[in-house]
């Protein structure tokens, strides 16, 4: 007998809302800010849902001679950069709205039985400013989040899952699914045991770069979720 689907687990940026390379271009700039000048928008977005602090000791790592200067006052104040960076954009930047679908694909998944779940590899402080900017915040829409700086390990370990299936009373990763846009997310998803590993074609990753990644399906709008999980 198919098990029954109790939670799905959405990424943020790129997933659920909208994002035209803004947080890798910020995240980029934050090593500008520290004389890395080296460090490519393409470095950036290939980083994209990884927890920050673990991103940008492996750029550092790529730039740098001598690991000594890979410190954990450098990695802080590069971090604490970025998240300046993107708390000012998505307080005052222009077009920060969820994703066309994704309210609808909410909804319909709520009147299925299936709880909304958002995690990221944003910290608390980011993803804050995010959900209170499109209504997010305290939304009956969204029924737990979880941000990379509340658990141990963020993406692509399953942490942040264990700690929304802990909370809602879900023992059994065949009945949670995962949505996201990067290959962290597909890891995530796997290394959790979920039942899908849904990979989306509206962020950081072509279908061609997800492929590699072994999700369960690959979509290109939220709402083709739906059908699978009527199948």
């Amino acid at each position: 007998m198919k098990k029954a689907i109790k939670l799905a687990v959405f990424d943020i940026a790129g997933t659920t809302i909208k994002d035209n390379s803004n947080v890798a271009g910020s995240f980029q700039h934050a090593f500008l800010q520290h004389g890395f000048e080296n460090v490519t928008l393409a470095e950036a977005n290939e980083k994209m849902g990884y927890p920050k602090p673990l991103a940008i000791r492996d750029i550092l790592s790529n730039h740098v001679s001598d690991k000594g200067i890979i410190t954990l006052n450098l990695i802080d104040a590069i971090h604490e950069d970025f998240v300046q960076n993107m708390i000012e954009y998505y307080r005052h930047a222009p077009g920060i709205e969820p994703m066309d679908d994704a309210e609808d694909t909410f909804n319909a998944l709520r009147r299925k039985g299936i709880k909304i779940g958002l995690d990221t590899g944003f910290s608390r402080d980011i993803t804050d400013v995010i959900l209170e900017r499109v209504g997010w915040k305290n939304s009956p829409l969204i029924d737990v989040t979880v941000c990379s700086d509340e658990v141990e390990k963020g993406r692509p370990f399953p942490d942040m899952i264990h700690v929304m299936m802990e909370k809602l009373g879900i023992k059994d990763p065949k009945e949670v699914i995962k949505i996201g846009d990067t290959e962290v997310d597909v890891n995530e998803g796997i290394n959790t045991g979920c039942l899908m590993n849904i990979a989306v074609t509206t962020g950081a990753f072509s279908e061609e770069e997800l492929l590699k990644h072994h999700p369960t399906h690959i979509v290109n709008s939220l709402t083709e979720i739906l059908d699978l999980i009527d199948q």
